[in-house]
C-alpha cells in the first residue's frame, strides 16, 4: 500500500490491512486436523511396538510361555497396519492428499479388519474365562485374552 511516511493509497488510511493477516479457515482446520491424526498415529505405533514385542518374545522364546504366551492369528495381518501410519506421516510435510487417503483406507483394510477378526477370534477365550474362570494363556500372570482385548479397544479407538 505505502511506505512509512511515504504517501498513501488513494482512499485509504493504512489500517485496511487487518483482514489480510487472518489465516483462512481451512488452513486453521487442517493444522488442527495434522496434530490430532499425528497424535493417533504415534498412539497407533505405540500399540504396534508392544504388539512387536510380544511377538518376539513368544517367538524367540526369551521368557517362558506361562509369562508371554503366543501371538493370537490377527496379530499378524496387524502388524502390516505399519504402513498406512507411514503413508498417513508422509502426507504431512507438502499436505500430500493421496498419500492420506492410501493411508486412511488402508488403515480400514490392516487395521480395523484384524482387530474385528481378533475380536471374534478371542471371543470364545473371553466368554470361557469370565464364565468358569479358566484362562490358559498368560501375558507377565494376567490372563491374555483380557490383555488382548484391552488393546483392541484402545487400538479401535
Amino acid at each position: 500500500m505505502a511506505s512509512r511516511g511515504g504517501p498513501r493509497a488513494a482512499g485509504t488510511d493504512g489500517s485496511d490491512f487487518q483482514h489480510r493477516e487472518r489465516v483462512a479457515s481451512h488452513y486453521q482446520m487442517s493444522v488442527s486436523l495434522k496434530s490430532e491424526i499425528k497424535k493417533l498415529i504415534y498412539t497407533h505405533v505405540g500399540i504396534w511396538l508392544l504388539l512387536l514385542a510380544q511377538m518376539c518374545v513368544g517367538h524367540l522364546k526369551l521368557l517362558p510361555h506361562d509369562q508371554v504366551a503366543m501371538p493370537y492369528q490377527w496379530e499378524y495381518p496387524y502388524m502390516l497396519s505399519i504402513l498406512p501410519s507411514l503413508l498417513g506421516l508422509l502426507s504431512f510435510p507438502r499436505n500430500n492428499i493421496s498419500y492420506l487417503v492410501l493411508s486412511m483406507i488402508s488403515t480400514g483394510l490392516f487395521s480395523v479388519a484384524p482387530l474385528i477378526y481378533g475380536a471374534m477370534e478371542m471371543f470364545p477365550m473371553a466368554q470361557q474365562l469370565y464364565r468358569h474362570g479358566k484362562a490358559y494363556r498368560f501375558i507377565f500372570g494376567f490372563s491374555a485374552v483380557s490383555i488382548m482385548y484391552l488393546v483392541v479397544v484402545v487400538a479401535a479407538q
